[in-house]
């Protein structure tokens, strides 16, 4: 078994200058001469081995002979003070997953993307975190390709858990390295939900699958998949309570590993962030960085393969880190080297690495400075993306109205112009013009009627029953000539609404595949019904009041046709939009209709028919353009924009930010009551050690490994506390 360092071997110098993590380190360091043993660690420390993967989380048990020791908590179980908090999260969840962001605004492209990050880090990390508070400290190891993160990886543990090679991407399938003890924290879908589950053994052997059921939910039902596969490592080189996960490639040319890589720096406690002295500078990693400084993530950041005469890039590096936002975040160097016969760096490279992960498997208190950080971080952001995501959402709602305002406007137009069209005159012209004349008779019948309106009521049950098929014909010019009016304006429509929308980055997209700049061959076939329904209207109110006037009833029976055209061409009677010799022609049709209509049925009823004539034509007229307009607002009402509006995803946020402020302050005053627990030395006796602990300050400084901070400013106070605000800056 390796062998612990001595006091000596902690880089900083002096005792007074040590680190929070590196007095960790020192302080946890067991006495293998006088306890070899690792099972004389106290029973409540050592929770029972991990079960199979694929059963359900269960309490763990106390050792055999700790009966008296307490039982472990359950990876599921509820902290106190947490609820409130957690309650409010997934009411946030729920607005998120029903947040609905379908039309092409601008910046859509980025809201949705932030949707699906902001969804996945609160299944993926923040909802399981604050479940589960005891939960191991896990550290991402991410970065760009080729940076070697596996091969730090594997450095660090003293042995090959993770595959680094030459073609690129490298890491598909992510890795995670866990202490025995703490595999069912991650066996079960409690983190990383949409992942299916591998287990290996150290040497990343495959020895079980389990598919975890969020997995088989979201489609990922296979472990085949090595892009939603999540391999799991067991290794005691690392301390209980902190597990190493190897995440695929930032900038990797494959989509679905680059999301992957995204997804699972999203989910971290802490970065481990691995650059290279050539690609330090490159844009896409100080995106992901920029992000995680705006969210207050920890980082730390290692720039490897430094070849030699080129530290200064190191100095470089750390001005960047300040810029971005990560003055306090630790840099470790590893020069540019030989590997051994394992694919290992040598010790030294990687024994501040080792030493720093080591104080904080070490820390308990350290730990959970890093999570609540973290997580502080991570919901002041959730709460921040969500108000930008309600503005995404409200922008929806604003395009789904505009879009309609379009079609509403140019269907509306429609109907104006049927409306203008029936009431000015201008249907009294051509075809049903010639029909009506035909129908009355010749010009004297007009001299006529002028001259004695008694004559003309003796001539009127002769005039329809000496005529009986010329009404009809009158109906069907009066069907021809609306139907073109009203099959012009819906054309008109289609095309102005078309047009609007084709000018509209919203609207232009939903166009695509459908046929609608014109109007549809079954249109006419529905104009047509809907005159015809409108004529037999007509005929009906004639009908009911001519039934009123029994006097009558018997002269009408044979003359509701003639009656029913003569109020369609009184409907029709104005002179407005007629020029030249039509006035006459058309007053004089509009005169005869109306004096026949006032024979028969009295002014005050003529009046009365062609206002309810007029509604009605109007009402079907509106019922044909609201059908129209129907194929442009359905796509709309397929997508629900209309109910995209961001209230309450605003109102959401509120309570989250409300609730983490109350458990904040109930947390400081839990942490003013309780003395902070130190250092855990039981984790660390369930650890064989991570490689290169032993490798001296001045051995790793003379490799080229180590940072020059510590051995610089030996009485500058830790990272953790300079983190946290206790120690200078």
């Amino acid at each position: 078994m390796t062998e612990k360092p001595d006091d000596g071997a902690v880089p900083g110098g002096s005792n007074a200058g040590a680190s929070a993590w590196q007095a960790a380190g020192r302080s946890a360091e067991p006495d293998r001469s006088a306890n070899p043993d690792r099972s004389a660690a106290p029973a409540a420390e050592r929770p029972a081995e991990p079960r199979e993967p694929a059963e359900p989380a269960a309490p763990a048990q106390p050792a055999a002979g700790g009966a008296g020791s307490p039982t472990p908590p359950s990876p599921s179980a509820e902290p106190d003070g947490e609820s409130g908090l957690t309650d409010t999260l997934e009411v946030l969840r729920a607005r998120l997953g029903a947040l609905r962001l379908p039309l092409e605004t601008a910046g859509v492209e980025a809201a949705r993307t932030e949707q699906r990050r902001a969804t996945d880090q609160l299944d993926d990390y923040l909802l399981p975190r604050l479940r589960a508070q005891k939960a191991p400290l896990l550290v991402v190891v991410g970065g760009s390709t080729g940076a070697g993160k596996s091969t730090l990886v594997n450095s660090v543990l003293g042995e090959k858990v993770t595959q680094p090679g030459v073609l690129r991407p490298t890491t598909k399938a992510p890795v995670l390295v866990h202490h025995p003890l703490d595999a069912r924290w991650f066996s079960t879908d409690r983190v990383l939900p949409g992942l299916a589950r591998v287990t290996a053994s150290g040497n990343g052997s495959p020895l079980r699958s389990s598919v975890g059921t969020a997995a088989v939910a979201q489609g990922h039902g296979t472990p085949s998949e090595p892009s939603r596969t999540l391999r799991l490592v067991p290794s005691d080189a690392l301390p209980k309570g902190l597990a190493l996960l190897d995440a695929p490639d930032i900038d990797s040319v494959d989509t679905a590993n680059r999301e992957l890589a995204a997804q699972l720096l999203g989910a971290a406690d802490l970065w481990l962030f691995v650059t290279t002295s050539a690609r330090y500078a490159d844009a896409v990693p100080w995106d992901l960085l920029n992000q995680a400084a705006a969210r207050k993530a920890q980082v730390a950041m290692v720039l490897d393969r430094v070849d030699p005469g080129a530290e200064a890039t190191a100095d470089d590096l750390r001005e960047m880190m300040v810029e971005h936002g990560l003055p306090d975040s630790p840099l470790f160097v590893i020069p540019e080297g030989e590997l051994s016969g394992e694919g290992l760096l040598p010790e030294g490279a990687v024994g501040d690495v080792s030493r720093w992960l080591t104080g904080l498997g070490g820390d308990a208190d350290a730990r959970r400075r890093v999570i609540a950080a973290t997580r502080d971080g991570v919901v002041d952001s959730l709460v921040v993306r969500a108000g930008d995501l309600a503005d995404a959402a409200d922008e929806q709602q604003a395009a789904d109205v505009r879009l309609r305002h379009v079609v509403d406007r140019a269907y509306a137009d429609a109907v104006a112009h049927v409306t203008a069209a029936t009431s000015d005159g201008a249907l009294l012209r051509g075809e049903v013009l010639a029909r009506w004349q035909d129908f009355v008779g010749t010009g004297e019948f007009y001299r006529a009627v002028e001259e004695n309106i008694g004559r003309f009521r003796d001539a009127v049950g002769s005039f329809f029953r000496g005529k009986p098929k010329e009404a009809p014909q009158v109906e069907k010019a009066i069907a021809h000539g609306l139907e073109s009016v009203v099959l012009d304006a819906a054309e008109e429509a289609a095309e102005r609404s078309y047009q609007g929308w084709r000018g509209d980055a919203a609207g232009a997209a939903l166009l695509e595949g459908l046929e609608l700049s014109r109007t549809p061959a079954a249109l006419r076939a529905e104009v047509g019904e809907q005159i015809r329904g409108w004529q037999g209207d007509v005929l009906a109110l004639v009908r009911e009041q001519g039934e009123s006037k029994r006097g009558r009833a018997r002269a009408l029976s044979f003359g509701v046709n003639g009656l029913g055209a003569a109020l369609m061409i009184f409907v029709f009677a104005s002179t407005g939009g007629l020029t030249g010799i039509e006035v006459g022609i058309a007053g004089g049709s509009a005169v005869l209709a109306q004096r026949l209509l006032e024979a028969v049925f009295g002014e005050d009823a003529v009046r009365g028919l062609a206002t309810q004539a007029r509604d009605r034509l109007r009402a079907r007229i509106q019922t044909v353009m609201d059908g129209q307009a129907a194929r442009y607002t359905a796509q709309l009402d397929a997508l629900g924009s209309a109910d995209a509006g961001g209230s309450g995803l605003r109102t959401a946020a509120a309570g989250v930010a409300s609730a983490a402020s109350a458990e904040r302050r109930a947390r400081s005053r839990a942490a003013d009551a309780a003395p902070g627990d130190g250092v855990s030395a039981a984790d660390l006796l369930e650890s064989r050690g991570l490689r290169g602990v032993r490798a001296g300050a001045d051995g790793a400084a003379a490799a080229g490994g180590g940072s020059q901070e510590h051995a610089e400013e030996p009485a500058r106070k830790g990272f953790w506390k300079r983190l946290f605000g206790d120690g200078e800056r």
